[in-house]
This record gives structure tokens, sequence and C-alpha cells, in this order.
């Protein structure tokens, strides 16, 4: 609890501050005078102020948001000697500039955090294909398990191998098909043998990047070799007298080639409630030997199983963990190598950010997509306790998240003003105040909705 707190507490000051510090940059480059600069809110907990500037520093005791105040004739009186720095009488350029670098400095942060993790590697899975959903895109186009796949990328006649993007990892490339999939284009691989595959993923005609999506394109997890883990005592593994490091050949003359495939069985032995005997083929250090296995009925609530509507079947469990350690590899970057995929790579969480809040508005999206700050604190606790890579990517999403989410034209947010600034440069007049009195209002009911709705699916996620 206090690693998710921490992490939670680190993660959104951080980000503010980067967010509050664009403004603030930017204000200072365009002449502006900027009178506070603060992060968080409530009682002043230190505070500073520039003998240089006038500026006053100061962090406040609730680190839930932040603010730049700058001098400006509409919240108070300001002198004839400084209305030349005051930001409302800033020629439009400007003041786009000053409200558009809150979201890009967070824009940026992102693309910094994703560069940092290219260059100084990541212990990522190899991009080897366990064995595929049944009935899957994968599946359908011959793929078995155990390929290893060099190049990915969409599918086109006139395509050549060289075009191909190369796969460093089996993220690089679930990340690759569902790109593919959401732009309704096919992809192909390229193995590590030579061999081309063809996924026609168009045909999935995909809305949305939820976790069901690679369960239809097939690629859910790399390969794991199908041995047993540790036991539990007195559990079905134990009683049937298998051990650690015992390698399952076959399940019933089923050919296992994935930990995935074996997990999935023995699920599957239970599923109309009475746990079926299985006949397994196991080489422990080299001796083969036949072991009849008995998985234990469980009925799955909410400690074993996240999604509600599995709730209450029935599964079968032998008390070991199933499966080897995937292969892992160091994937690292050169500079600028590093530094451009981090650019790509926020380009492409914002598109799909984006995306998502699109069919969402139109009703092709769940809204059950929206996490509010329950859900944010539970990921950075949990990316914590995974060590400082795990977390970087956190703080890289949550980054492009708050940048995105400010740039959209409404009321209250920075893409709100933007969006008056846009009126007022195709116009030649601002925008009057009685229509930003009633658009504030507008703005307010719906940031208020969208927060009572995340509120809601965290309550629902964490109870669930």
């Amino acid at each position: 609890m206090l690693l998710t707190i921490a992490a939670f507490v680190l993660a959104l000051s951080l980000l503010i501050a980067i967010h509050e510090y664009g403004h603030y940059r930017m204000a200072v480059a365009c002449g502006v005078k900027v009178l506070r600069f603060s992060i968080g809110f409530g009682p002043v907990v230190l505070r500073w102020t520039s003998p240089k500037s006038g500026t006053e520093f100061a962090l406040s005791a609730l680190p839930l948001g932040g603010y730049v105040k700058m001098l400006d004739e509409r919240e108070a009186p300001v002198a004839a000697q400084e209305r030349h720095r005051a930001f409302n009488l800033q020629p439009l350029r400007s003041r786009v500039l000053i409200v558009a670098a809150g979201p890009l400095a967070n824009l940026g942060l992102a693309a910094l955090l994703y560069a940092a993790l290219n260059w100084s590697g990541v212990q990522m899975a190899a991009p080897v294909l366990g064995v595929p959903v049944s009935g899957s895109v994968a599946d359908r186009a011959g793929l078995l398990g155990g390929e290893r796949v060099a190049r990915a990328g969409y599918d086109a006649a006139d395509l050549e191998v060289d075009d191909l993007q190369p796969v460093q990892s089996f993220e690089d490339l679930t990340w690759l098909m569902s790109q593919a999939a959401l732009a309704g284009r096919d992809a192909r691989l390229l193995l590590d043998d030579g061999t081309q595959v063809r996924l026609g993923l168009a045909a999935l005609e995909a809305r949305e990047a939820a976790p069901e999506l690679l369960e239809r394109i097939g690629l859910i997890a790399p390969l794991s070799k199908p041995e047993i883990g540790d036991l539990l005592a007195d559990g079905a593994a134990q009683t049937a007298g298998l051990r650690k490091g015992d390698k399952v050949l076959s399940v019933d003359d089923v050919a296992m080639r994935d930990g995935r495939q074996l997990r999935e069985l023995i699920r599957a032995s239970a599923a109309d409630g009475v746990a079926k005997v299985q006949r397994w083929r196991i080489d422990r250090a080299g001796q083969i030997l036949v072991v009849d296995v008995r998985p234990e009925v469980v009925v799955q609530d909410a400690s074993t199983v996240g999604d509600s509507h599995s709730m209450g079947r029935t599964v079968g469990r032998i008390g070991a963990y199933i499966g080897s350690q995937p292969e892992m590899r160091l994937v690292r970057y050169g500079l600028f190598d590093g530094l451009w995929l981090g650019i790509v790579k926020t380009w492409d969480v914002s598109a799909l950010t984006l995306k998502t809040l699109g069919r969402m508005v139109i009703g092709e999206a769940s809204l059950k997509n929206l996490s509010g700050p329950l859900t944010i604190a539970d990921y950075a606790g949990r990316s914590a306790s995974l060590g400082l890579s795990a977390y970087l990517v956190f703080l890289a999403l949550i980054s492009v998240s708050l940048g995105v989410l400010n740039l959209l034209p409404l009321p209250l947010l920075d893409g709100g003003h933007l969006m008056y600034y846009l009126w007022e440069g195709l116009t030649g007049r601002p925008v009057s105040e009685a229509s930003q009195a009633w658009l504030q209002r507008f703005g307010v009911v719906v940031l208020a909705l969208m927060m009572s709705i995340a509120l809601v699916n965290d309550v629902t996620r964490l109870l669930g």
C-alpha cells in the first residue's frame, strides 16, 4: 500500500510539474510575466520567490493538480508600464504557444522516457510464437507455435521483404498486429526460416484495442515450454506424482508445444463441473513416463478471475505453476534510432488514445475503457514493484494520456482555449465572455460525467 501511494504521488507530481513547466517556460519566452508557479492545491508546504523575475514557486499539500498564474487584465488591474507583459494582450500566436506548451511538454516527456528505455535496453520476450488460439487468424494461417518472427508489417501486393519492419520482441509484434487490425489492414510475417505468412486481419473489423483483439488475432503470449514449475502441497499435481522440471510431451495423445496450450487443456477438463482424468506423457530428465492426472474443480470468483463474465464458471486446476519463462532478449537501440522510436511510440500511443476516445463518443467502444485515479494508483504500484523499466513505461503512458486529454477541445482544458483561439484566428474577434461562460458550464458537466464514469469503472475493477 505504501509503495502504491508513493508511486502514485511521485507520478502525479512529476507529470503535473512537467505540464505546468511547459506553460511557464513558453510564457517566459514570449515575454509574459508569471506571478505564480504552483504544484498542488491546499496549504502551501514550500514557497520561494525568485529575486530576478518575481515569480513565486509553491508546492502545496495536495499534489492533484497545478497552475501557472500569469499577469492578466481579466483577473486584476495591470499597471500601465507592465501591460506589454500581460497574457491577454499578447498576440494570438504567443497565446496559442503558451497554452499548447503544457500538453506538448507531457508528450515530449513520454518520447524521452521511451527513448531512455530504448537507449538503456530492456529485457523483453523474444518474438517466438506460442500456440495460437484455436480458430483465430493465426491458427487459420497455419501457424503452429514455436515460429520465430524476424520482420512484420502491413501486407501489400508490391511489398518487398526489406520493407517489413524488424521485430525485436513479442511486444513489438503484438503492437504491430494490433495496429494493422485497427487500421483494417492485413499483415505479413517473415519467419526466421524465410517463410512468409499472411494474416487476414482486415476481416476482423476491429473497433478497439481490447484484450479480446489479441485473442482473435491468436497471438496472446510468447512461447513458453510446457514444463511443471513449483507445486502446491497436496495439490492434484503432487498427488499424481508430478515433479518440478517435468516436461509435458502430450495430454491424451495431444502433443504439447506451449505452456498456455497446457493450461487451457487443464482448465477445460472441468468445464462441465466434473473433473476428467487426463493421461499425461512426460519427460523427466530423459526418462519417458505416463502419469494419470485428475485436475481439481474450481469455481471462478472475484479472487480467481478479473473478468466478471467468467465468474461462476468451473475450471480445472492442478496446483502447480505451468510453463517456463519465455525466451528473453535485451532490446537496445542507438542514440538516434532510440530517440526516433521513442517519438514514433508516443505518436502511435497518442493516435490510439484518440481513436479509442472517438469510438467511445460514437458508441463503438465501451466506456469501461475510461480509468480514474484509483486504477492509475493501482497500476503505479504494480509497475513500481516490477522495477524501474516497468515504472518508466507506466509514466510514459500516463504522460501521453495527460497530454492528449488536455488537447481535447473541451472548455476548462487547454484544448478548449485553443478552440477559442482558432475561432479568433478565423473570425478576427475573440469568443464573447457570455459564450465562454456558457461553454465553461458545458465543460464542467462533460468533465464531471467523465470523472464519474471513470470512478465507477475504478470501483467495479477493484470489487470485481
